[in-house]
C-alpha cells in the first residue's frame, strides 16, 4: 500500500478550530462512522439503521420493567450476592459468602452477574441487566451469521424471530445460566462459520474457547453442539482434509483448556479448603458433571434429585413423557415450537434447492450449522429422561430463528417454481393451525387472536400460491406471511415481558392447563394437598411444608399460607413457608422451599441481623432456596443445609454439631425440603437433632431455634 500525503495527519495549529473529521466521508473515521450507521460497502442505505433499530427494540423488550421479577431465581441471586462480597465465593460459585456449599452448576454465569452487582450494588436490576444485554448480543450475532451469506432482509428476519421467541424473552430477563449458554453457543457458531470461510485455524480455536466457557456455564449441555460444529467444518472448510482434522484437534484442545482450568483447580484443591460441591454426593465436580448434571439427565438416574425421571422412551415420570412429540406438548409447545414445524420443512426445502452447491458453499454451511444445532438439541431434549424444564428450550431459539430465516429466504428466491409455492403456502397454513392449537391451550387468553392469525395466514397462503408479479404483490405477500407467522408468538412474548417471573421453574406466556411452570414457580408435583407435606424424610419434624396448589383450601393464589399444627411441631412454619415458598410474588403454588425462596418478615430479618458480625452464618436452613430468601433479605451468610434439594451431605450432622459448638451458627430456621431420590438424609438428621436439643420460638410466623442459647 502506497503512502500519500493525503494519508499523513497534520497537526492543528494552536487556537485553530479542529475540523470535524467524522463528517468527511473520505476520512478513515468518517468511513468507520458510515459503516456503523449504514453498513459496509455494497450495503443498502437502510440496512444498518434497520439493524440498529432491531437491536434497540430488542433492548427495550428485554429491559422493560426488568426489576418486576424481584430476585427471579433466588437460588442463583443468593449466589450472586455471595460472590459480590467474597472473592472465594465468586470463584467457586458458592451459595453463601461463608462458602459452605456451591450451587449445582459451574459459576461462569454467576461471575458476570456478581461483577455487575459489585459495580452497581445489589438489586434485582443489577443482577438481571447482564442477562438482557446477553439477549441483545445474541440477536446481533444471529444477524451477523445469516448476513455473511444471505441478504440483509434474511438476517433481520432471523434476528427478529429470535427476539420475539417467548422462551428467549423469558430467559434473557432471568438469572439462570441459560442466557450466557445461548450467547456462547451462538458465538461458537459464528466463529466456526468464519473458520469455514477462511480456512484459518484461529477461528475454530476461538470457537472451542466459546464452547469451553459454555461448559463452565451449564456443563455437558454445551457439548451438544460440538458434533455439529465439527461435522460442518469437516464438510465445508476451504482447506485440505489433513488441515481440517488438525484444526479440529486444536479446537478440541481449546475446549479442554477453556473448560478444564477451573475444573482442575476445584479438583486439586483439598476439600477442606474449598466449599462443598453442590449437587454431588461425594463432594466432586466430576461426579456432578457426569452424574446429576450429565448422563443422569439423559437416563433419569439422578441421585439426590427431587425425584425420578421420565422413564425412558415411553416416559411417564414427573418431567413428562419422553418421545419425538415431547416439545410440542403442554406448556413446552408455547415456549419454542410456534415455528418449529415450519423450520423443519424450510430446512429440507433449502437443502433440496441448494443441492448442486459446491462443497465449500457458505450458504449451505450456514444452513447446516443452524439446522444441525436445532435437530441435535431438539432430539436430546425430546428423549432425556431426567430433569427437564420447559425453559431449557431456549437453547433451540437461535438455531430455530436462523433456519426459519434462511429457509424462507431460499424458498422466496425460488418462488417461480410451482412446488416451492405450493409447499410454502401449506407451510404457512400449517403454522397458523399450530398457532391456533397453542393459543387454545392458554385457558381463554385473547380468544380472538387465533382467529386473526388464521385469517391472515389464509390470505398469505393464497398470495404465496400466486406466481411473482410486481413489487406491490410481493410486499403484500411478505407482510401477510410475517403477520400470520409472528403475531401469535409476539403476543406470547409481550405477555411474558409484562409479567413477573420468580422461582426455579418458570415458563413464558399465559397459564396453560396442566403446566408445571408458571410465573411463580409452577404447580406442586404429584398434586400436593393443601397445607403441604412434611419436609424431608425420617426425622424432619420441623415441618418444611411444600406449597399448596393455587386455589386449593389452605393454599390460595400465590401459594398463600396453609397447614395446621402448633408452631413447636412445625405446622405453622410448614404451612407458611410451604405455601409462600411455593409461589412468592404471585403465580401458581409450587414445591415449597425447593422452587421458591422464603418470604422474610421484618421481625425475622431484624432478628437475624442482630450481632451478625459475631457469627460465620447468621442462620442455617434446609435447602438452598429456603436459605436464599433469608440471605437476600439480610445480606448476611445463611447456610443452605443439603444444597438445592436438601439432599447433599453438606454439612454432616457431626460437622453441624461442631459448628454449633464453636458458636459459628446463630439460628436454625425450621422448614425446607429434605432427602430426595436416594440422596443423603443428613438434613433430616440435623433438623431432628436441633428440635430435640433447642427451644423453638416463632418469629413472623416462622419457627426459629437459637443455637447459642
Amino acid at each position: 500500500m502506497s503512502l500519500t500525503t493525503a494519508s499523513i495527519p497534520t497537526a492543528t495549529p494552536v487556537g485553530a478550530e479542529r475540523p470535524v473529521a467524522d463528517s468527511r466521508p473520505d476520512h478513515p473515521r468518517g468511513r468507520r462512522l458510515r459503516r456503523l450507521v449504514r453498513g459496509g460497502e455494497g450495503s443498502a442505505a437502510w440496512e444498518r439503521p434497520a439493524l440498529l433499530g432491531l437491536l434497540a427494540v430488542t433492548a427495550v423488550l428485554y429491559l422493560w420493567d426488568l426489576a418486576a421479577s424481584g430476585w427471579a431465581n433466588s437460588f442463583y441471586s443468593a449466589a450472586v450476592q455471595a460472590g459480590s462480597v467474597n472473592w472465594e465465593a465468586f470463584f467457586y460459585g458458592s451459595s453463601d459468602a461463608a462458602n459452605s456449599i456451591t450451587v449445582d452448576k459451574p459459576p461462569a454465569s454467576l461471575w458476570i452477574m456478581a461483577l455487575s452487582v459489585r459495580v452497581f450494588g445489589l438489586s434485582s436490576w443489577s443482577i438481571l441487566v447482564p442477562e438482557a444485554l446477553m439477549g441483545v448480543a445474541t440477536v446481533w450475532l444471529v444477524y451477523l451469521i445469516v448476513r455473511r451469506a444471505y441478504s440483509a432482509r434474511a438476517a433481520l428476519l432471523a434476528g427478529g424471530v429470535l427476539a420475539v421467541t417467548p422462551v428467549a424473552a423469558l430467559m434473557f430477563r432471568f438469572d439462570n445460566p441459560d442466557a450466557l449458554l445461548v450467547l456462547l453457543l451462538t458465538l461458537a457458531t459464528y466463529l466456526t462459520l468464519r473458520g469455514i470461510e477462511s480456512g484459518r485455524i484461529r477461528w475454530v480455536i476461538w470457537a472451542g474457547v466459546a464452547v469451553g466457557f459454555g461448559f463452565l456455564t451449564k456443563q455437558l449441555q454445551a457439548f451438544l453442539i460440538l458434533p455439529v460444529l465439527a461435522g460442518v467444518y469437516l464438510a465445508a472448510a476451504r482447506v485440505s482434509w489433513a488441515k481440517r482434522f488438525g484444526h479440529l484437534l486444536a479446537a478440541l484442545g481449546a475446549v479442554i483448556v477453556a473448560a478444564g482450568w477451573w475444573v482442575a483447580i476445584v479438583e486439586l484443591v483439598p476439600a477442606a479448603l474449598r466449599p462443598y460441591i453442590g449437587g454431588s454426593q461425594t463432594n466432586s465436580f466430576l461426579e456432578l458433571t457426569f452424574g446429576y448434571n450429565g448422563f443422569g439427565r439423559l437416563t433419569g438416574d439422578e441421585t439426590g434429585s427431587v425425584t425420578g425421571g421420565g422413564g425412558g422412551a415411553t416416559g411417564g415420570g414427573m418431567w413428562g413423557a419422553t418421545g419425538i412429540l415431547r416439545l410440542f406438548e403442554n406448556e413446552i409447545g408455547g415456549q419454542i415450537t410456534w415455528l418449529l414445524p415450519a423450520a423443519l420443512v424450510l430446512f429440507v426445502v433449502a437443502l433440496v434447492l441448494g443441492r448442486a452447491a459446491a462443497r465449500t458453499d457458505t450458504r449451505r454451511a450456514t444452513l447446516l450449522l443452524f439446522g444441525g444445532w436445532l435437530i441435535v438439541t431438539a432430539l436430546a431434549f425430546s428423549f432425556m429422561a431426567g430433569i427437564f424444564h420447559a425453559y431449557y428450550t431456549v437453547a433451540l431459539a437461535p438455531a430455530l430463528a436462523g433456519v426459519v430465516a434462511i429457509g424462507a429466504s431460499v424458498a422466496w428466491g425460488a418462488r417461480e417454481t410451482l412446488w416451492v409455492r405450493v409447499l410454502s403456502a401449506l407451510t404457512m397454513l400449517g403454522t397458523a393451525v399450530w398457532a391456533w392449537v397453542l393459543l387454545d391451550r392458554a385457558n381463554g387468553w385473547l380468544p380472538w387472536l387465533k382467529v386473526v392469525v388464521l385469517i391472515v395466514a389464509l390470505a398469505a397462503s393464497v398470495l404465496l400460491l400466486l406466481p411473482p408479479r410486481g413489487r406491490t404483490l410481493s410486499g403484500a405477500t411478505v407482510s401477510a406471511a410475517l403477520i400470520g407467522a409472528l403475531l401469535a408468538p409476539t403476543a406470547y412474548t409481550l405477555q411474558t415481558v409484562t409479567t413477573a417471573h420468580t422461582g426455579s421453574i418458570v415458563t413464558a406466556g399465559p397459564t396453560v392447563s396442566g403446566a408445571m411452570g408458571g410465573p411463580g414457580g409452577g404447580r406442586g408435583f404429584g398434586g400436593v394437598p393443601a397445607g403441604g407435606q412434611a419436609g424431608g424424610q425420617g426425622r424432619a419434624p420441623a415441618g418444611g411444608g411444600q406449597g399448596g396448589l393455587a386455589g386449593a383450601p389452605g393454599g390460595g393464589p400465590g401459594g398463600s399460607a396453609g397447614g395446621n399444627g402448633a408452631p413447636a411441631n412445625g405446622g405453622t412454619n410448614g404451612g407458611t413457608n410451604g405455601g409462600t415458598n411455593g409461589g412468592t410474588r404471585g403465580g401458581a403454588g409450587g414445591m415449597g422451599g425447593l422452587l421458591g425462596s422464603s418470604t422474610v418478615s421484618s421481625q425475622l430479618s431484624a432478628l437475624l441481623k442482630t450481632d451478625a458480625a459475631k457469627y460465620t452464618w447468621v442462620a442455617a436452613a434446609i435447602g438452598s432456596n429456603s436459605a436464599a430468601g433469608y440471605q437476600l433479605a439480610t445480606q448476611e451468610a445463611v447456610m443452605p443445609i443439603g444444597g438445592f434439594n436438601g439432599s447433599d451431605p453438606s454439612p454432616t450432622l457431626a460437622q453441624f454439631k461442631q459448628y454449633v459448638a464453636e458458636g459459628r451458627i446463630h439460628y436454625f430456621i425450621a422448614g425446607g425440603v429434605g432427602q430426595s431420590n436416594g440422596g443423603s438424609n443428613a438434613s433430616s438428621r440435623i433438623a431432628g437433632w436441633v428440635e430435640a436439643n433447642f427451644t423453638a420460638t416463632t418469629v413472623g410466623g416462622v419457627t426459629v431455634y437459637d443455637l447459642t442459647s
